[in-house]
C-alpha cells in the first residue's frame, strides 16, 4: 500500500470534523462574516448587505442590515433566494423604537444565497451591497453555512 492510499484510507476512517459553530460574527464595515466555534474562526466569507449598509436598520424599506445581537431562529428552504436562515430581527427594542417613530420596523431579514436562477452571477453580485437588508453569500457558501450553523446560533452584527 502506498502513501496516497494510506492517506485516503485514513480520511475514510476518521474524516476531519469542524468545531460546532456557536457564534456568527458579521463586520459590515469590512464586508465579512465569520463562523466561530469555541472561540476560533472556522470559516470566513465576503458578504453583501443591504444597499444602504451603514447604521442600524430603522424601518421597513431603508435597505439597512440590522446591527446588534440576534438569533438565527429558523432555516427556510423555500425562499426566493437559494436557501436562507432567518435573523430574529426585529427584537422588542427594534419594535418599540419603530413604534415611537410611527413606522414599521420591517422584518424577514435573512442570511441567504443568490436570487433563485441567478447563482451564476455571484462573482459579480457579491462585489455590491444588493439586498434589501439581508446578508448574502454565494450558493456554495450558503450550503456550507447551513451545514455548519445550527438553528439557534447567535449572530452578532456590527459596523
Amino acid at each position: 500500500m502506498n502513501f496516497k492510499n494510506i492517506v485516503l484510507l485514513m480520511a475514510l476512517v476518521s474524516p476531519p470534523t469542524l468545531a460546532q459553530v456557536d457564534l456568527v460574527r458579521v463586520d459590515k464595515s469590512e464586508g465579512r462574516m465569520e463562523l466561530v466555534g469555541q472561540g476560533e474562526v472556522v470559516r470566513s466569507y465576503a458578504v453583501a448587505f443591504g444597499a444602504n449598509p451603514q447604521g442600524h436598520k430603522q424601518q421597513e424599506g431603508d435597505e439597512k442590515t440590522p446591527e446588534g445581537r440576534y438569533i438565527l431562529d429558523y432555516a427556510k428552504e423555500d425562499s426566493s433566494f437559494y436557501r436562507a436562515m432567518h435573523i430574529s430581527y426585529p427584537n422588542e427594542q427594534d419594535r418599540q423604537s419603530a413604534a415611537e417613530r410611527g413606522v414599521s420596523p420591517g422584518g424577514l431579514i435573512m442570511v441567504h444565497g443568490q436570487r433563485n436562477g441567478l447563482g451564476w452571477l455571484a462573482p459579480l453580485t457579491q462585489w455590491f451591497n444588493w439586498t434589501d437588508g439581508c446578508i448574502a453569500l454565494t450558493n456554495d457558501e450558503m450550503d456550507e453555512f447551513m451545514a455548519l450553523v445550527p438553528v439557534g446560533t447567535p449572530i452578532d452584527i456590527r459596523w
